[in-house]
């Protein structure tokens, strides 16, 4: 169990939230809406697309608590380590605080773990925290997943993501089993399918550092009526 990131749940969820923008419908009135409700809210963290960077900067301004993140490559990471550095660089000119990365699966499904590493190293060079989107509903069927960690850590990433927000809801004994490979080495991000407070508490009492979701909002509320 990660006890100050339940502590600081328990007082106030917003502290582990980082709510997700990257729903590619939504106008510019609608980000520009939520952009202003995360700072409102004091979301640890606001994560959207290379696109939507210049207006949620625009938004948070330069001091807002809450961190802007942009997605690198997501979300699957079908493009070369070149083009995820030009992403990167893109995404640090436009203000972002953060990086969320789409590693190489390829490399790390062939073998290939130095490569995979290296990647990983190279996008972290360039200056900002870099946190590795794993997707492990795949990894864990793969027996990959204890490897990537290993890897990404070594490789100088702050942080990991599980789940990218597609496929079944990440669950708890996931979350146990990689706080229990992760051994307090990196904050662990959780994505996926958590939609409620239960479900939040119940992933940060597994050993999450944050929760990514796109119903920060609800979970805030939720949160709100309980403490009445």
């Amino acid at each position: 169990m990660n006890k100050n990131s339940l502590e600081e749940a328990s007082e106030n969820i917003s502290n582990v939230i980082y709510q997700a923008v990257l729903n590619p419908h939504f106008d510019k009135a609608k980000i520009v809406e939520v952009c202003d409700a995360s700072k409102q809210k004091g979301f640890a963290g606001l994560c959207t697309s290379l696109v939507n960077l210049p207006i949620a900067r625009e938004r948070l301004g330069s001091k807002s608590n809450t961190k802007l993140v942009s997605v690198i490559a997501f979300p699957f990471g079908f493009i070369p380590t070149f083009n995820k550095q030009k992403e990167a660089e893109y995404a640090i000119e436009k203000g972002a605080e953060e990086l969320d990365l789409v590693p190489n699966y390829f490399a790390l499904i062939e073998d290939k773990i130095e490569l995979f590493a290296e990647e990983i190293n190279q996008i972290s060079e360039l200056g900002i925290p870099v946190r590795v989107i794993i997707d492990s509903n795949i990894l864990f069927n793969l027996s990959k997943l204890s490897i990537a960690i290993d890897a990404l850590i070594d490789s100088g990433a702050i942080g990991i993501q599980i789940g990218n927000g597609f496929g079944p809801t990440i669950t708890r004994d996931q979350i146990n089993y990689v706080s229990k490979i992760v051994k307090n080495r990196c904050s662990i991000k959780t994505v996926g399918g958590i939609k409620t407070y239960d479900q939040a508490i119940e992933i940060i009492e597994a050993g999450s550092t944050y929760i990514g979701t796109s119903f920060g909002f609800e979970l805030t509320k939720e949160q709100k009526k309980r403490s009445r």
